[in-house]
């Protein structure tokens, strides 16, 4: 493939992975590679990571966003009404719906992520920068199992401050990679660490307190009381709505 068959396909055509076919990722029979060395200089792989986040939702994405926000405001409805009628009969097996999502820590700060909204928990995985992009929370490409994800990080996206760190760990700690999504494509993003499923109820969320930092607030639906200290809950449409403005 050359620079002008990578020019010319529309913005809906499929993305040709020619990386994992002929790449440095294939078995290396592309004639761009004695030229460029690596994929990664190819100017076919930044076209093709451009297209990646460009590209427009069909119908079929549109429809399927549209049947997502019709039921999660009718979910929303629900949980108003119950809350609403705190003291009518059925209102406290509402409550004691379990719920569970997955504890992580970026920096210093516990956070969970609605299990709903995670798709794969990953080994920290080399991210590719994007050529011309400045975003500081769009950290670029990353090979999750053959397929190019776009990496985030939250870190940039909440403002927290990644130099600090937990102090005197008594146990080995290993970074991850975690994919998520809601209403849209997957996304990457890396975390300190990963410790494990909560379950909760909605009864135990407790109100975001203002103690929180202010960007953390904004994206978070609740906190949860956890061990000696609280998580963080993230709302997947908050996080998601800044994430895809991100992207633009």
């Amino acid at each position: 493939m050359n620079r002008e068959d990578a020019a010319t396909p529309s913005a809906t055509a499929p993305v040709d992975a020619c990386w994992n076919r002929i790449g440095t990722r294939g078995d290396g029979s592309c004639e761009q590679l004695s030229t460029y060395s690596r994929c990664l200089n190819c100017p076919v792989f930044e076209h093709a990571a451009s297209k990646l986040l460009d590209r427009p939702l069909d119908d079929a994405d549109l429809a399927a966003a549209a049947q997502a926000a019709r039921a999660t405001n009718a979910d929303r409805a629900v949980r108003a009404s119950s809350r609403k009628a705190a003291g009518a009969p059925g209102a406290s097996s509402a409550a004691a719906a379990p719920h569970s999502a997955l504890v992580f820590r970026v920096a210093d700060e516990w956070l969970a992520l609605p299990s709903t909204a995670l798709k794969q928990i990953d080994d920290i995985r080399p991210i590719h920068s994007l050529p011309h992009r400045r975003n500081r929370i769009v950290l670029g490409l990353v090979n999750i199992r053959g397929a190019l994800t776009v990496a985030v990080s939250l870190a940039e996206l909440l403002h927290l401050d990644r130099t600090a760190s937990v102090a005197n760990a008594p146990r080995k700690i290993y970074p991850r990679m975690l994919v998520a999504a809601h209403r849209s494509e997957p996304v990457a993003f890396p975390v300190d660490e990963v410790e494990g499923v909560v379950r909760f109820a909605a009864s135990e969320l407790l109100p975001v307190p203002t103690t929180l930092a202010h960007t953390t607030h904004s994206h978070a639906s609740g906190v949860l009381a956890w061990r000696d200290t609280t998580i963080g809950l993230l709302d997947p449409d908050r996080v998601f709505e800044s994430l895809a403005g991100s992207l633009r």
